[in-house]
């Protein structure tokens, strides 16, 4: 019995039930999962059998998506459980249960906390033919008993690091759940080697789901008349998935430029009051994008003018990684906090990234430094010396979208290697 595991993930619990009068996350985390096994219970006799994915959040479901996508293309009957550990994903993607969605997943849920009577419960519920957890997530009772009921769970665009807990001397906890994969699909060599060094061999250099994803982004090519309409004829800089610091950091490189490009800024989180402030501070003209949706692409300039310096302030959800087509340079927030944002889907447009110097556990970011077609900064005269660069000089900016363009598309086929093998477990 993992006592350790169950007190640590016990007092977790707590701490977030205890915060939720006080944090608003925590508070969603707690309401969001009042009532679940009702739902369950309503949803159980159209998941029996199903394909049972679990992801942490938004960013981990757009790696498993184009496996799913890929199974349901071969499969488009077998029902699907897709459940978060976060309320951010769970509120992006409930909608995929929806008529509006096609059903592409069968029910949306939270994951029940991990404890034994839980997924034992959870189990019998939805009784999976076969599960995939995304990247990061291990729970260990879910994970050992869908292992003790024969369910082939697979863990897929994994990427392990020497600190982990699993190869730590009191890992032994964390090295069980890994036994409890039938296959674990890892992103790169080092990983494997890692596994192999405490006798996990089950394993798959498969490479990185997510660069299927943001490829088939790319490929689809869809048309945003309000986005194309504010960049016409000029140079943009989509600032994807900012934070304040983020978007005082490019104020400041703008103010230091001689001259700034129009600039579009898709928050990282849409308060009104985070909205407000950028409103308060960047460029004008400056509109919100559900202030021009309805008009034509021929119009918006009648409402942002032709100014080099106007702001379009993005307030909706889901855009983003369709956004980056107008770009002609991306800055990716988050580091300067926890970690940097995705920059594939920018890269994937041929589009060269910026970001700030919490970025060293991202394997993306150290590639597409390599390549050229990523620039990591620590302040606003960095900054400021990246975009000069590759605003007055267009073989640079050409070099680079290429460098970016070709780093995404030469690490795409993840998901065939993935999919053949949990085809077999269907």
């Amino acid at each position: 019995m993992p006592l350790l595991y169950d007190i640590g993930t016990g007092l977790y619990h707590l701490g977030i039930r205890a915060a939720a009068p006080f944090l608003p996350k925590a508070k969603q985390w707690v309401d969001g999962r009042r009532g679940q096994w009702e739902r369950l219970e309503a949803k159980s006799a159209a998941l029996q059998g199903c394909l049972w994915m679990h992801c942490a959040s938004v960013g981990e479901f757009e790696q498993g998506r184009p496996v799913l996508e890929a199974i349901k293309a071969q499969r488009p009957h077998l029902p699907i459980l897709l459940t978060f550990f976060s309320p951010s994903g769970y509120e992006a993607r409930k909608s995929l249960a929806s008529a509006r969605d096609d059903g592409f997943v069968t029910h949306v849920e939270y994951l029940p906390p991990d404890g034994r009577t839980n997924a034992r419960r959870m189990l019998r519920l939805v009784k999976p033919r076969a599960a995939i957890f995304v990247k990061y997530e291990f729970w260990y009772h879910h994970l050992v008993t869908l292992a003790n009921a024969g369910v082939p769970t697979f863990l897929v665009s994994a990427i392990f690091r020497p600190k982990q807990t699993f190869f730590r001397w009191f890992g032994a906890t964390h090295r069980a759940m890994l036994r409890c994969f039938q296959q674990l699909f890892v992103q790169d060599e080092a990983s494997r080697a890692l596994l192999a060094s405490i006798d996990v061999m089950n394993v798959t250099v498969s490479g990185d789901t997510r660069f299927d994803r943001v490829a088939a982004i790319a490929q689809a090519n869809e048309d945003l008349p309000i986005a194309a309409g504010f960049k016409a004829d000029g140079t943009l800089l989509v600032g994807g998935s900012t934070w304040p610091k983020d978007e005082a950091l490019l104020l400041e490189a703008f103010g230091l430029l001689k001259s700034a490009p129009k600039c579009m800024i898709v928050p990282h989180e849409l308060t009104e009051d985070h909205l407000l402030a950028i409103e308060a501070t960047y460029p004008k003209p400056l509109a919100r994008w559900s202030e021009l949706e309805g008009a034509t692409q021929e119009n918006i300039g009648a409402v942002l003018g032709t100014e080099s310096r106007a702001t379009l302030l993005v307030d909706r959800m889901g855009l983003l990684a369709r956004l980056y087509k107008y770009g002609s340079i991306a800055y990716i927030g988050g580091g300067f906090g926890d970690g940097i944002h995705s920059l594939l889907e920018a890269a994937a447009w041929g589009v060269p990234v910026i970001f700030g110097p919490n970025h060293h556990k991202f394997a993306e970011a150290r590639g597409l430094i390599a390549a050229g077609g990523g620039y990591a900064i620590s302040d606003a005269r960095e900054l400021k010396t990246v975009l000069e660069e590759l605003l007055t000089d267009a073989s640079a900016l050409e070099a680079a979208s290429t460098a970016a363009r070709t780093y995404v598309e030469e690490r795409t086929g993840a998901t065939a290697k993935v999919v053949a093998v949990v085809m077999q477990a269907l």
